[in-house]
């Protein structure tokens, strides 16, 4: 049975609130101990196998869509196969996984490329080693009337809801400008984590930046006048990112890169069994998370299936593989964004050498 502790109550969060917890993250990067109610990797637990290592997993946000690979491998007995007694834990209020992986109170987290690389220009020894999507499925989503469409220059003159992260304001204007609207007409105001329908549908600002296969497909679910506008679709305009990514601490995977690997195969297994059978990955991830709504579950694993796996050249259906292109197009993205002073934390911030053979 997975071992969750729970942080929080809230639904999945955009990726975009990611520096903002990396901020907090980033004020521990010089502490010791352990994440509060996360308990030190490593530590034993009653009834445990003693025969396979413990391993701590800490999450972006709450259980969703993105981690049913996760949570089918567990339920399934894939970790243990490869040695591995996993506990998955939520990030704390004063700590993220890019913070408790570089201070070793975790053996691995899920984060995304716009909080690693700011991650290791602050020193923090993390690196990437697999993406759980190959392909950005953020998107930015309004209501019919707001004036939002799938065209970028209708951004232009809208009121987008955000975190107040250079990222966002960044994206917002390159696609605006993409588009041929005015970028200085957009007005941005901070929302925090809230119920982004209902700010959409109280007027509270016309747009704002979801996961589609997740918060989206709830709107989309409850309403017939919701209106998406896919990063995914202006690459022309905008880089693709990495998000989410696993990542782990640098210098510990080194010395014991076998860890690593097991990990990341039992991990793949679990997103290519998902992929083939999504009913099953919903499943398990409701097994693993019962809080969660279940139509929506069934829904977004579904959605997300068919999108864990790569195309990339040479790479077909092979789970977790990156590509330098999109690492370096995004870096120089964050040094345009002034989220970076230079492309420096990208060497050594990814690497698909611990991913299982194709």
């Amino acid at each position: 049975m997975t071992r969750t502790s729970s942080f929080s109550t809230h639904a999945a969060r955009s990726s975009t609130a990611a520096i903002a917890l990396l901020s907090a993250g980033l004020l521990l990067a010089g502490c010791s101990g352990a994440a509060s109610g996360a308990g030190s990797a490593g530590s034993g637990t009653a009834g445990t196998d003693s025969d396979l290592q413990q391993v701590t997993l800490m999450l972006n946000w709450t259980p969703n869509a993105h981690h049913a690979g996760i949570y089918y491998a567990e339920q399934n007995g894939l970790y243990a196969d490869a040695g591995i007694d996993l506990e998955i834990i939520e990030p704390g209020a004063d700590i993220g996984a890019d913070a408790a992986v570089a201070e070793g109170q975790v053996e691995f987290g899920i984060s995304q490329a716009e909080s690693v690389l700011p991650a290791r220009a602050a020193g923090m020894d993390i690196e990437a080693i697999a993406t759980l999507l190959p392909v950005n499925d953020s998107v930015l989503m309004g209501l019919e009337g707001t004036g939002l469409t799938e065209d970028p220059a209708s951004l232009a003159g809208l009121t987008y809801g955000g975190y107040g992260g250079a990222l966002e304001t960044e994206i917002m204007s390159e696609l605006a400008t993409c588009g041929g609207g005015d970028p200085d007409s957009i007005e941005f105001i901070d929302i925090g984590n809230v119920d982004y329908l209902a700010g959409l549908a109280q007027d509270r600002f016309d747009v704002t930046w979801v996961f589609g296969g997740w918060d989206a497909l709830r709107a989309q679910s409850e309403r017939d006048d919701v209106v998406i506008l896919p990063l995914s679709a202006h690459e022309e305009c905008i880089p693709n990112w990495y998000t989410p990514v696993i990542v782990g601490n640098g210098e510990a995977m080194a010395a014991d890169p076998e860890l690593t690997r097991a990990f990341l195969d039992a991990t793949s297994q679990g997103y290519e069994a998902v992929a083939a059978d999504p009913d099953a990955g919903a499943e398990a991830l409701l097994a693993g998370a019962p809080e969660l709504d279940e139509t929506l579950v069934r829904d977004a694993v579904a959605y997300y299936a068919p999108l864990f796996q790569t195309d990339a050249a040479g790479e077909a259906d092979r789970f977790g593989q990156m590509e330098e292109p999109v690492w370096t197009r995004f870096t120089e993205f964050l040094v345009q964004a002034g989220m970076l002073d230079d492309t420096a934390p990208l060497e050594g911030a990814w690497t698909n050498d611990y991913l299982p053979a194709a």
